[in-house]
């Protein structure tokens, strides 16, 4: 139907009207012949002048063009009297030389505003009824209509039906890159001035293969670059065997990861003279590798190993019966280590071995306890903790009468069932030589049964003692503690012990001067003058001092003329750059 049906217009604005006459202008220039044309009468300019269209029939034009001329869009430069000319099929959005704005922008089309690029004619009025192209109804115009394909206008529906959203919000032209912004792309730099670790890497990395140049490197040095590979993640296959040699006796690798199993293999091959092998995150170790090392380290008689999880019940049976003059195994987080597993290793070193850790074992369970209590009078160090299932309280007590006499490290830390009778009947009336004592995360521990183990005990001053993660634990155990093992304290960790009063924190200061590291992590009552008096008095021994959690320490000390060489970690609010 055409728009001449219906004149019925609704109000509009100044600018509705500009824009209207503007399009209606460009209209009727598009119909005037081109200047110099074969086909064409030239028109006189007092013609152009004498009779202007009147508006209803510039709005109604319909332009026979098949294309728009893309030159024609913008704003004639001279007045009407000036012939234009029509260039024809020129393309759009190339440069013409010329540099100014318009080359700052794509002049890439919207294909929801731009006007029909089919040129049937132009859009009708708002408001007035149209026929849809393609399903044939009626419908109102409105400023969001579009042009069919060919001739005519569709309806909202079936504009969205063939992939067109009349109502999609025009985009903002992309503005072109300049050749100076292209040329100068910003990039994350690294440091300027690398550090002394990196550059140890980068040089190993690089003359791996001519390690004679290093020279005489030392043991000392050597573990010192082990760890800063190590704590990189930057030891390989290719870079590990700047630490292999015959001569060999001690090897320790803080970061096996991706040591594959060949290489694993050739450890063992490069190193035959090794009698001590400590290996951190080897879980790629399997019983190829375990099978390998039967031959190729006969001499081994310490072995530390973090994670080998792939080692199946086979493969460590063997590899006991192979070395039969084991004296230390060390082992954590082994999941198919079983009670056959032991059984073998204490059958064939029961006259040798003298430390024993199984931490995180998963199958450990009080039959574990039985074989161990074989090693009687010769076991020096017993770690059987952090398992799946806590051993009980007779257990540990009759494994404890039997290896107890001869222990000075002893961890029965994550037995969550165990209570105060494995202080009063195991460890009290067995255990008198003891050095380092580690008891974390049993639960039912109180704090009347730990202070008076302390004030019971025969045993001579602690070095290291560990009770974290016992809520229950409080000042009485503290007090108790110090009186027993302050003089000889190097290490301290109370973590957690909330409610343990400010005066028995106190007197950690001046009952344990030579403490080199201490844990306060979550006791409440920790405020700066606990820490700045534990700094002064502890300063010829102290490294490290741990505040995680507690609220009330700020670090005030800092500034209060105290030196220390300590690294305090934990302090959550002032002075954060000390942490």
């Amino acid at each position: 139907m055409s728009s001449r049906r219906n004149n019925v217009r609704g109000p509009t604005s100044a600018l509705t009207d500009f824009l209207r006459a503007s399009v209606d202008t460009f209209i009727s220039d598009l119909n005037q012949p081109a200047a110099g044309s074969s086909n064409s009468a030239q028109i006189p300019d007092s013609a152009e002048e004498s009779v202007p269209l009147r508006r209803n029939q510039r709005r109604n034009r319909v332009t026979t063009r098949d294309e728009y001329d893309s030159d024609g869009l913008d704003e004639p430069e001279a007045p009407a009297t000036k012939k234009k000319k029509i260039t024809a099929n020129k393309p759009k959005g190339k440069k013409t030389g010329k540099k100014d704005d318009e080359d700052d922008y794509e002049d890439d089309d919207d294909p929801y505003t731009a006007l029909s690029k089919f040129g049937a004619r132009a859009r009708p009025a708002n408001g007035s009824i149209e026929r849809c192209a393609e399903c044939e109804k009626e419908f109102s115009v409105s400023q969001y209509t579009i042009a069919a394909t060919g001739s005519g206008f569709l309806c909202h529906p079936c504009a969205k039906k063939l992939g067109n959203d009349p109502f999609k919000k025009p985009t903002a032209p992309r503005k072109r890159m300049k050749a100076a912004d292209k040329r100068n792309i910003v990039h994350f730099e690294k440091p300027r001035f690398p550090t002394l670790v990196s550059i140890c890497i980068n040089i190993i990395s690089t003359h791996i293969d001519d390690i004679e140049a290093f020279g005489d490197i030392g043991t000392l040095n050597m573990d010192a670059i082990s760890k800063a590979i190590s704590r990189k993640r930057s030891l390989n296959s290719e870079n590990v065997h700047l630490f292999y040699g015959s001569g060999n006796t001690s090897l320790t690798l803080y970061d096996a990861t991706k040591l594959s199993p060949t290489a694993l293999i050739t450890l063992g091959h490069l190193n035959p003279n090794l009698t001590t092998l400590h290996l951190n995150f080897c879980g790629l170790i399997s019983d190829e590798v375990m099978n390998s090392w039967r031959s190729s380290l006969p001499n081994l008689v310490h072995l530390q190993l973090l994670g080998p999880f792939l080692v199946r019940v086979p493969a460590w049976i063997a590899f006991f019966e192979s070395h039969s003059r084991l004296q230390s195994f060390l082992i954590t987080q082994s999941p198919r280590f079983d009670l056959e597993c032991l059984q073998s290793l204490i059958r064939t070193s029961a006259k040798t071995l003298t430390r024993l850790g199984l931490r995180e074992v998963g199958l450990l369970s009080d039959d574990f306890l039985g074989p161990i209590g074989l090693l009687s009078g010769q076991l020096s160090y017993l770690d059987i903790s952090e398992p799946s299932q806590s051993c009980s309280n007779e257990a540990v007590n009759t494994l404890l009468g039997a290896v107890g006499s001869t222990l000075t490290h002893l961890n029965l830390s994550g037995h969550i069932e165990l209570t105060d009778d494995v202080l009063q009947y195991g460890i009290l009336p067995n255990i008198t030589s003891l050095q380092h004592l580690t008891l974390s995360n049993l639960p039912l521990l109180t704090d009347e049964g730990v202070a008076l183990f302390f004030s019971q005990w025969p045993n001579p001053p602690l070095t290291a003692v560990t009770f974290s993660r016992n809520p229950k634990l409080s000042t009485n155990s503290l007090v108790e503690l110090l009186n027993h093992s302050g003089e000889g304290l190097r290490s301290l960790d109370v973590n957690g012990w909330k409610d343990v009063s400010a005066t028995a924190l106190a007197n950690i200061a001046t009952q344990a001067r030579d403490l080199g590291k201490i844990d306060l992590g979550w006791c409440r009552e920790v405020d700066d003058f606990i820490v700045k008096s534990i700094l002064d008095n502890c300063k010829n021994r102290l490294t490290e001092v741990k505040v995680w959690g507690c609220n009330k320490v700020q670090g005030k000390w800092v500034t209060s003329g105290t030196k220390t060489k300590a690294k305090i970690f934990g302090i959550e609010r002032a002075h954060t750059s000390i942490i």
